[in-house]
């Protein structure tokens, strides 16, 4: 840290953990069959919801998310560009507005200024990955 590293540190938000790594595909069903034959995890939650499809597979220690864009967006257009890939890596909170400020102080740029609905009905927010170093980081509250 650097600068005032005092309102950092009391910005809130506890330790985080990994929470899931989020792929995006082109067919999530035929690529949970794959992982779950492969990884020998299960499917835990499915949902279709603002234009994608999601999957969730827990591997025991966290889970990976599959997303399948349905229909054109942010996400379908990051399919086109970059093929299938993982998009974000996803760390669970406690306390999602804390993680936020915490964010700010430390002077990352947010995608998401507020937390907003996300699949599995978590609250999510996503951080800008040009300040980052190139990754697109989401905080998730369960």
């Amino acid at each position: 840290m650097s600068g005032d590293d005092s309102a950092i540190g009391d910005a809130g938000a506890g330790p985080v953990t990994i929470d899931h790594a989020g792929i995006v595909t082109e067919n999530a069903d035929a690529l949970a069959d794959l992982y779950v034959d492969l990884f020998g995890c299960e499917r835990v939650h499915e949902e279709s919801s603002d234009g994608m499809s999601f999957v969730f597979l827990d591997l025991g220690n966290g889970y990976i998310e599959l997303v399948e864009p349905q229909e054109e967006g942010r996400v379908a257009r990051y399919l086109d560009e970059h093929g299938p890939d993982i998009h974000h890596l996803a760390v669970a909170t406690d306390d999602i507005e804390a993680a936020l400020d915490r964010a700010r102080a430390c002077g990352v740029d947010l995608v998401d200024e507020q937390p907003r609905s996300g699949a599995w009905d978590h609250d999510i927010a996503f951080l800008h990955p040009g300040s980052t170093g190139g990754i697109l980081l989401e905080f998730v509250e369960h």
